[in-house]
């Protein structure tokens, strides 16, 4: 019988699915196999919450909802490898997802996660994740973010001088970051 594999990708608030980190992302998850994937696509548009903790926390309830909404149907158990990708606040909601809807056996792919992520985060030994941050993301401590997530035991990647996107102010530079980032979320949605 055949592997059934399921990809969920959950951007970030401004960050949609066509963005380059989430776009090749994809790709390489349908190149590995995983015919149904499912992109979650917020209706919601929260605007300025950077640095307010209270809006921040309403925006991830009202895009919980969405992506709890837009999941409701799936039946997990059903697949035998189950992968989320993930940006931004997205971040926050696959984990804890997967916590609060005993979703198993997953493995995270968390493109600049935000500290809530790993506030979010109940059970840590049970987080089969690969984390990616840049040094100059305004939306959080990076430097705390990469603390966290090795607390966690979750390999973090530290891109230099990038930002939320994981981008600097050279174009070649980026592609070289989003090929090393894609190099390194290949080997984890191939393992």
């Amino acid at each position: 019988m055949k592997n059934k594999k399921l990809a969920v990708f959950f951007p970030g608030i401004g960050y949609h699915n066509d963005k380059p980190l989430l776009y090749y992302a994809r790709k390489l998850a349908v190149e590995a196999g995983y015919e149904d994937y499912i992109n979650i696509d917020y209706t919601s548009k929260p605007k300025k919450i950077r640095g307010d903790k209270e809006k921040m926390k309403e925006s991830f309830e009202t895009l919980y909802r969405e992506a709890y909404e837009a999941l409701r149907d799936i039946r997990f158990d059903d697949y035998d490898d189950i992968l989320f990708v993930s940006k931004s606040i997205g971040t926050a909601i696959a984990v804890s997802y997967c916590e609060k809807n005993a979703v198993k056996n997953v493995r995270h792919i968390l493109y600049t996660p935000l500290e809530e992520t790993f506030n979010v985060i109940k059970e840590p030994e049970k987080l089969n994740a690969i984390a990616f941050i840049g040094s100059a993301d305004p939306w959080s401590d990076p430097l705390k973010v990469v603390d966290m997530a090795e607390g966690y035991g979750i390999p973090i990647h530290l891109y230099e001088g990038a930002n939320h996107s994981l981008e600097t102010d050279d174009t070649l530079n980026n592609i070289r970051i989003l090929e090393d980032v894609m190099e390194k979320s290949k080997s984890r949605i191939n393992s």
